[in-house]
């Protein structure tokens, strides 16, 4: 028994080794490797484009208020004193003042085809009922103006300008996780799982492929169980996406030391119900049992084409598969002790995910082996019955077409 599984795990382990030197070693892991600095690139440029083109819009957009003159003074100053409220991004746009003429509200109409400026809100008449005018993308901006006319009006009624405030500020650092900060990591634990096995765990669909057309894999099977032979791949593809997120992991984990102390200060609200050193444990173990159960359904898949073609047909359903246990983790991790989250939990598929999200939530650690052990429970069935299909469909038929084919034949 003892020889028996020694000689399972060394054949498991050499297909392993084999499957990960022929995918590291070759230039092209060097193009997969760097995929997010061309991805990233790319996005870049087009959002530096996108940004140009949003800036250069925004320059010319103004709030228009059309009172008479003596009251520019007065609503100037009070629209200093609102926007000290907003951040720069969020801001309104600037004030345009106009004196009105013998009718204002033509003028305020003709104040949106105006060649100097985009107007994005106008407003006129009396403060107490002030008529204010938006278009598609100015109900903000009208909103503004309508505060801007009330603090205009205290203003006035006062007949000084109104008390200056000068409050003390301090800055106070939170001592634990708050709920929001929860849910925060609990969403990013549930989006980092699905974003590192949507990119990862797809190219475990091909890797049967080439050795089914160059016959290399009726040796395999000859030689070593095929139980091995898919665990063995499997744990070759896992090693080279240990590999990926390793590189990236430690590149990223150096752009903390750059951020602004405010930055760093909220980043700090976002913990974890479990603690940071036992999620980041959690985290790792969920995204290898993400890995291998995604990556185990699509390789007993994907074993089952013979062509690139039909390789390529299936990435469809498989990103539709990712996408939608991220959905329904998503969700869970919105509404932790519900149905709905008690169901991604224990659904195979799903669990990984929703069982991050549950370690930002929850302080209680028992879940987690049970749910460990679940889904590494749901990995060997998937396995064992990939290679079932494997051994009956394609090798002992001799038969090229995948099952799904031979079933509607």
């Amino acid at each position: 028994m003892t020889a028996n599984l020694r000689r399972s795990i060394r054949q498991t382990l050499t297909i392993a080794r084999r499957d990960f030197k022929a995918t590291v070693f070759t230039p092209i892991f060097l193009l997969f490797l760097f995929a997010p600095v061309i991805m990233g690139s790319f996005g870049a440029i087009g959002g530096m484009g996108a940004a140009s083109v949003s800036e250069g819009s925004a320059d010319k957009t103004r709030v228009v208020v059309i009172l008479p003159r003596a009251h520019a003074r007065t609503i100037a100053e009070a629209d200093t004193r609102l926007r000290a409220a907003f951040r720069d991004s969020e801001a309104p746009p600037p004030l345009t003042t106009l004196a009105p003429d013998a009718d204002p509200a033509a003028q305020a109409r003709t104040a949106f085809a105006a060649k100097d400026y985009d107007a994005a809100a106008v407003l006129y008449g009396p403060l107490e009922r002030p008529q204010i005018l938006y278009g598609a993308r100015g109900s903000r901006a009208a909103d503004y103006l309508a505060l801007l006319a009330g603090e205009t009006l205290a203003a006035q009624q006062l007949g000084a300008a109104l008390p200056k405030v000068v409050p003390t500020k301090t800055a106070i650092a939170r001592q634990g996780a708050t709920a929001s900060g929860q849910h925060q990591s609990a969403f990013f634990a549930v989006f980092g799982i699905f974003f590192l096995t949507l990119f990862l765990s797809g190219q475990v669909v091909g890797t049967m492929a080439e050795e089914r057309n160059n016959k290399v894999i009726e040796v395999l099977a000859a030689a070593v169980p095929l139980e091995s032979v898919f665990l063995g791949k499997l744990l070759g593809m896992f090693g080279v996406a240990v590999l990926f997120v390793g590189f990236w992991g430690t590149v990223v984990s150096q752009i903390g030391a750059v951020l602004p102390p405010a930055a760093a200060s909220a980043f700090a609200e976002i913990s974890p119900a479990v603690g940071t050193p036992t999620f980041a444990l959690l985290f790792a173990a969920y995204f290898t049992m993400a890995y291998l159960l995604l990556g185990s359904v699509f390789l007993s898949v994907g074993a089952q084409a013979s062509t690139m073609r039909e390789i390529q047909m299936l990435s469809l359903p498989i990103t539709v598969i990712q996408v939608a246990m991220f959905a329904l983790s998503s969700a869970a991790a919105a509404h932790p002790g519900t149905a709905l989250a008690t169901f991604a939990e224990v659904f195979p598929l799903s669990s990984p995910f929703a069982m991050a999200g549950h370690a930002a939530n929850s302080p209680e650690l028992w879940p987690h082996l049970a749910a460990l052990a679940w889904q590494l429970l749901w990995v060997t069935i998937f396995i064992a019955t990939g290679a079932r299909l494997f051994r009956r469909g394609v090798l002992q038929s001799g038969s090229a077409k995948p099952f799904w084919r031979r079933a509607r034949g």
